[in-house]
């Protein structure tokens, strides 16, 4: 979506401690059970491929061929290329969340300009990252996501090289530190993300640039900036991060754009820099790529920067993301709740737990893993219309997450009326559409058929087979009702999972 990984517990900060644990508890009640809510949320699945790439170009001990024969993930095709530990494990990763938190999270913007002042940043007390991490995890989630800076430039973590950060601020608080803290307390694995654009420093290009939100501002026209200067500034702090907070398990870098990617951003002596620090973290593909191109990645020669996965955003593949050879590699979906990363109080486009559902099984069922953020407000509270969403969504998750976990690209084609996801020996079949009649599972022979259950229950599936299907002796049918010539509506309408062991 897991390896988990365990660390002496850090000792606070005074500055962590102005308001005492006793005063912060009585806010937690709430908070905290709105987060449970979220139970299965989010899904991180296997890549349950044959023929999965090699893709990282750091110095790393690939998996032998008889480690990659377990139930979770099938071995590669005869002449496939061998993955990484790294994107071995990546592969096998299951539940994830992703926080976006700061100062946007106070204006009401989507993306900052840079010129915000700190000031606004108004960080509460009653902000409890510890309960929030805690519901995390208490929920089933297995990483969590931090954003430390985003494009505006502005700081979760006491960055030695700017003053504008949290700690800067009447908060006066290190959130990366805290929330890293408390994710290993909970033994989640922790990401960080980090915008490799800066708005807020004075030597990022601005007139002319795509996305800078100076671009059009005549007064910058004529401006001359040290790009190399910034460029040090941003591989400083990328060092704070991977020195200051212990072992990270994902670096999330965002973005590239036009010619504004990988050796532009001196990414080759990033990454040998990172890697010197922290070999084991899994990094994301947009030191050179971006939602709108995956980058090296899917050659025969990736660069050192190329990542351990793509990562299409806010749109999942029509089919899965392969290589040059079309053989499929990681990839990780990117979504939100609605329609903005961070906390937005006017926006109510919230996505259905039924659209939820069905995109994470095709995420699973395209050999991808799926994140979506789960941004809190100013004071931590999750938006009310995400705890719903979450509850039926949770709900869901609990009687069938089985077909989800460590589940991958089925061997058998997509049916018309839903999706195969797979395990091992282990079928899943995820019905959408109510049959006339019996539901055939396309590509499945009576003979193949040891049994079939309903996921939700472990109850048996009546068989299918009438008069009426004589004719088609190679297809196995099941039906959801007791006479399977007549038609019955599906036991759950967002996803009736069957469970369909083989011979």
């Amino acid at each position: 979506m897991t390896i988990l990984f365990k660390c002496d517990k850090v000792i606070r900060s005074m500055k962590n401690k102005i308001v005492k644990k006793g005063e912060r508890k009585s806010m937690k009640k709430r908070k905290y059970l709105a987060l449970l809510l979220a139970a299965g949320m989010i899904a991180q699945t296997a890549l349950s491929t044959g023929g999965v790439v090699q893709v990282q170009a750091a110095e790393d001990t690939y998996v032998k061929t008889d480690e990659l024969t377990d139930n979770d993930t099938a071995a590669p095709k005869k002449d496939s290329v061998i993955p990484s530990k790294n994107q071995y494990e990546y592969q096998k990763q299951e539940l994830a969340a992703f926080c976006h938190f700061g100062m946007n999270t106070y204006t009401g913007s989507e993306w900052g300009n840079g010129k915000e002042n700190p000031n606004q940043f108004q960080l509460t007390n009653d902000f409890d990252e510890e309960t929030y991490v805690k519901a995390i995890h208490d929920a089933g989630f297995k990483k969590l996501i931090i954003t430390a800076k985003h494009h505006d430039g502005f700081c979760l973590f006491d960055s030695k090289l700017t003053d504008y950060k949290a700690t800067n601020t009447k908060a006066g608080r290190d959130l990366v530190k805290e929330f890293v803290e408390a994710c290993r307390e909970e033994g989640l694995k922790v990401g960080l993300y980090f915008s490799i654009i800066d708005w807020h420093h004075p030597d990022f290009p601005k007139y002319g640039d795509r996305q800078h939100p100076m671009r059009n501002n005549p007064a910058y026209q004529d401006e001359k900036v040290d790009f190399d200067r910034y460029l040090a500034y941003m591989h400083g702090q990328v060092k704070e991060l991977v020195t200051g907070y212990g072992k990270l398990d994902l670096l999330w870098f965002d973005f590239s754009y036009d010619d504004m990617t990988g050796e532009k951003w001196k990414a080759t002596e990033l990454i040998k820099m990172v890697r010197s620090y922290q070999p084991d973290v899994i990094i994301d593909n947009r030191l050179e790529g971006a939602g709108d191109n995956h980058g090296s990645i899917t050659t025969d020669e990736p660069l050192i920067y190329s990542g351990d996965f793509a990562s299409p955003e806010q749109i999942i593949p029509p089919n899965g993301v392969c290589d040059n050879k079309g053989e499929p590699i990681p990839w990780e979906l990117c979504a939100t709740m609605n329609n903005h990363w961070g906390y937005c109080n006017f926006d109510h486009q919230y996505k259905t737990p039924q659209m939820l559902v069905r995109k994470l099984v095709e995420c699973v069922s395209k050999g991808g893993n799926m994140i979506l953020n789960v941004g809190p407000d100013a004071r931590g509270n999750i938006p009310e219309e995400s705890v719903q969403i979450f509850t039926e969504v949770g709900k869901w998750m609990e009687k069938n997450g089985e077909s989800i976990y460590a589940c991958g690209i089925s061997k058998f084609e997509k049916p018309e009326w839903g999706r195969y996801t797979q395990k091992g020996n282990t079928i899943y079949a995820h019905v959408y559409e109510t049959p006339l009649g019996a539901l055939p599972l396309y590509g499945i022979g009576p003979d193949k058929l040891e049994s079939v259950t309903y996921l939700a229950d472990g109850s048996e599936v009546n068989r299918g087979e009438a008069w009426n299907t004589v004719l088609y002796p190679d297809v196995a049918f099941v039906s959801f009702g007791e006479n399977p010539v007549f038609t019955y509506s599906l036991p759950d309408e967002k996803d009736t999972v069957l469970k369909i062991r083989l011979r």
